[in-house]
């Protein structure tokens, strides 16, 4: 694993933005949404997106600048009443109904995109800043491609909001966005055969954070690496993440601050690996050089796969409040060189698979300020070794289980 330098972090959470524009959709708890797609796959999983939205707008719906519209094999890009695109290929037409908007604007303007087409993978649609893609359909990545290409993309901008979208085919990465601020993911729907589902970072410019970012709901099945991954976000705020049969972690937060995410529901992400349901690493939670809590997870759910949880290489400042962790094939918990992390604040399980198990490589100071409670540990085992500071077991019953702590 790469580890960089770490950052100067700001030293007071970034307050999300108030007000978002008018076209944002409110945030909703994340129980309460899933997709709202009327064409929602039929398969499997689509009985996870069968409950919608109680209040938020259905796709297409409302105000928008500009419009694009699939008929037969022909996409019509207009705006108002002039025609900027017509032809057979869907990213042309989005590009040019995104080129029509207001040039230099300073608020949101919308592109309706109304129809499923096929985009090639070594290619993007690109949002300028004050720019709000709702795709009503979905779009199909197709053929090879290098890089940080991505049917949705975005570098160096504000204000961008994607409300829906579904994406499948064999993508680089589903949604890429680098050095943004003031970002909105609404209900994003990505079956995959390969790639990474939604990546969010600062590395173009690692001297800014990328700032202020929203996930309301995000599902991702057969991505080869990450469902999500984010490094060097200051200011997140996620829903659901939920990820089936990825090849790496569910949701990966590297050097990422001040963030609550409410659910990550993991179903083998990261089988045979060292990846995890939800994996924080590369310093994520850290802010200057200290580990204040700011980094609240709602629940983790695990079940196959690699780990469960796992925090590595200088990460913490972490509450997790519920676990329910299965039958991982790696280490259902697995926390490495972390420092404040409070697992199970509320309550959790452990059934079968890995050990709980607090570890240090040499290179980085020893775990401390660690506290695992309130679970139900079932023929698994929870060992610490090497001793770390100040680490707490309360509450935990085990059930043919062992334990080996300091």
């Amino acid at each position: 694993m790469r580890r960089r330098a770490a950052l100067p972090a700001s030293a007071a959470a970034t307050a999300l933005l108030a007000a978002l524009a008018t076209v944002s959709a409110p945030a909703t708890p994340a129980h309460a949404h899933a997709p709202a797609h009327a064409h929602a796959p039929a398969h499997a999983h689509a009985h996870a997106h069968a409950h919608a939205h109680a209040h938020a707008a259905a796709c297409g719906d409302g105000t928008f600048h500009a419009e694009v519209v699939q008929n037969g094999s022909t996409w019509t890009a207009r705006r108002g009443s002039s025609t900027v695109y017509t032809g057979t290929d869907m990213r042309a037409a989005v590009q040019a109904a995104i080129g029509a908007l207001t040039a230099n604007r300073t608020s949101k303007e919308r592109v309706v995109v109304r129809g499923s087409g096929s985009v090639s993978a070594g290619s993007r649609i690109s949002l300028p800043s004050y720019t709000v893609l709702d795709v009503c359909g979905t779009i199909d990545v197709t053929g090879s491609g290098s890089g940080d290409q991505a049917p949705v993309y975005s570098r160096g901008t504000h204000d961008i909001e994607v409300q829906h979208l579904d994406v499948t085919g064999a993508p680089l990465y589903g949604i890429f966005l680098r050095n943004v601020e003031n970002v909105v993911l609404g209900q994003i729907d990505m079956r995959l055969s390969r790639g990474l589902g939604v990546r969010i970072d600062n590395r173009g410019d690692t001297s800014r954070w990328t700032r202020n970012v929203r996930i309301d709901d995000v599902y991702v099945s057969g991505a080869s690496s990450h469902a999500v991954e984010t490094y060097g976000v200051d200011g997140l705020t996620v829903g659901t993440v939920t990820a089936r049969n990825v090849g790496e972690s569910g949701l990966l937060l590297n050097q990422t601050v001040n963030a609550t995410v409410t659910k990550v529901d993991a179903e083998n992400a990261g089988t045979g690996t060292g990846y995890a349901a939800f994996r924080m690493a590369n310093r994520n939670g850290r802010i200057g050089s200290s580990y204040a809590t700011n980094i609240r997870v709602g629940e983790v759910i695990a079940r196959g796969g690699g780990r469960g949880v796992f925090c590595v290489s200088e990460s913490g400042g972490a509450t997790i409040d519920r676990i329910t962790l299965s039958n991982t094939g790696n280490n259902a918990i697995l926390i490495e060189n972390c420092y404040n992390v409070n697992l199970a604040a509320q309550s959790g399980t452990v059934t079968g698979g890995g050990e709980i198990r607090l570890a240090a490589r040499s290179e980085f100071a020893n775990n401390r300020d660690i506290t695992v409670q309130n679970l139900t540990v079932t023929n698994s085992s929870i060992r610490e070794s090497p001793c770390g500071e100040n680490i707490t077991f309360r509450n935990n019953r085990l059930v043919n289980s062992a334990q080996s702590i300091c």
